[in-house]
């Protein structure tokens, strides 16, 4: 469904031109900046978190979507829900539950939701074994039909089925990663991302083995099989984080926490096979201090690509040459808060959010569409520890 039509699904017809008569009456009387925020369309927001301190769990917000502003109007008690994601209906939202025990067993959890549509409050339908201790992120095949999970300190990735009520299954299946890398955080595997491409292949960045992982899912039976091209290898010590695909250009950008660089790759989607264009840092030339990279995604119009630095506490910005897939740097944007884990750009292209994971914010930018610089919106959402951002 494209952004528009999306959008104007939150008001029927009705409505629709009842707002525009009004709009017109009252265009002279009430200021345009005011208008905008009191009329615009409210877009749900989810903010995942962890439950250590004094988050209680997954936070339900909406964005106007003309100025940006975030408010949050309930939550939900979940344990360390760490990174969410919805089925195509948007009916139901799952979580990992990113912790090493569940159910007296060494592993994590995913957790399954019913989502209440019109007041955005959650219903626990059940929890399933993730078969991994710490579970950090998730992502549903293209059918729809099974969830991969990716678990960083179990070192494997699972395949949990959805049942028709929205409800999990056991696993189908688990995969272990084996080897190390030749830093101290790369002491085993630790699988930190699971992304889809277009005809169902798994990529999943491994931070421990330094290594993209390409997988098929057998849609029937919900085992996973080695591409045909197994894995491509990054630099030792790079710590390959978070990975994107160009929504239409055939590139692949890996985002590396450990060295602080940005990988880009060609991508054959008729082999599933990854050959490296570049590598680039994330931090300006003049910084020295500790740096982890986080998080990466494309902007709509597939232009320019974005990347959060955890201890310079920015985003990278970087215009895609649409040709070559190669990266220029645009700037720093400073994050106004500590620790910018994930972050998200809204369905329209025009803001992008990040969570400050240490001071417990989450900060709007407006993305500039010719540019792709950010400038700072003004407005603070003030949420505990939040590390995972979803629009609905």
């Amino acid at each position: 469904m494209s952004n528009d039509k999306w959008q104007m699904s939150w008001l029927n017809r009705r409505e629709f031109l009842t707002v525009g008569a009004m709009g017109a009456l009252c265009a002279v009387a009430i200021p345009p900046a005011a208008w905008a925020q009191r009329k615009a369309p409210e877009l749900p927001l989810w903010v995942g978190t962890y439950t250590s301190g004094k988050s209680d769990g997954i936070y339900h917000c909406r964005m106007n979507s003309a100025t940006g502003e975030v408010k949050c109007s309930n939550s939900m008690k979940a344990e360390n829900p760490s990174f969410l994601t919805f089925d195509r209906g948007r009916r139901y939202l799952y979580a990992v539950n990113e912790v090493r025990e569940f159910a007296g067993k060494p592993c994590g959890a995913v957790s399954a939701f019913a989502i209440d549509s019109t007041e955005g409050n959650l219903t626990l339908l059940n929890q399933q074994p993730s078969l991994g201790a710490d579970p950090c992120h998730l992502a549903f095949d293209r059918t729809g039909k099974f969830l991969i999970v990716a678990n960083y300190t179990g070192g494997n990735i699972s395949v949990l089925p959805i049942r028709r009520d929205g409800s999990l299954g056991p696993a189908t299946d688990v995969v272990q990663h084996r080897g190390f890398g030749i830093k101290a955080q790369q002491d085993g595997p630790h699988p930190h991302c699971v992304v889809m491409d277009r005809s169902n292949r798994i990529l999943v960045s491994d931070l421990g083995i330094d290594k993209v992982m390409i997988y098929r899912l057998a849609a029937t039976t919900g085992k996973l099989n080695a591409s045909n091209a197994p894995w491509v290898s990054l630099s030792p010590g790079a710590g390959p984080r978070h990975l994107t695909l160009h929504p239409r250009a055939p590139f692949v950008y890996v985002i590396n926490e450990l060295n602080s660089t940005m990988t880009a790759f060609k991508y054959s989607g008729a082999r599933g096979s990854l050959r490296a264009i570049e590598t680039v840092s994330t931090l300006p030339k003049d910084f020295s201090d500790e740096s982890y990279c986080a998080d990466v995604h494309v902007s709509p119009s597939g232009r320019y690509l974005y990347g959060s630095n955890r201890g310079h506490n920015s985003i990278a910005v970087f215009a895609i040459d649409q040709r070559s897939g190669r990266l220029n740097p645009v700037e720093h944007t400073s994050t106004k808060g500590k620790w910018p884990r994930n972050f998200v750009i809204d369905p329209t292209g025009r803001f992008l959010l990040v969570a400050n994971q240490h001071s417990d914010t989450v900060i709007t930018f407006r993305i500039d569409q010719r540019t792709g610089i950010l400038s700072d919106t003004g407005y603070v959402a003030e949420i505990p520890a939040p590390v995972c951002l979803k629009f609905w």
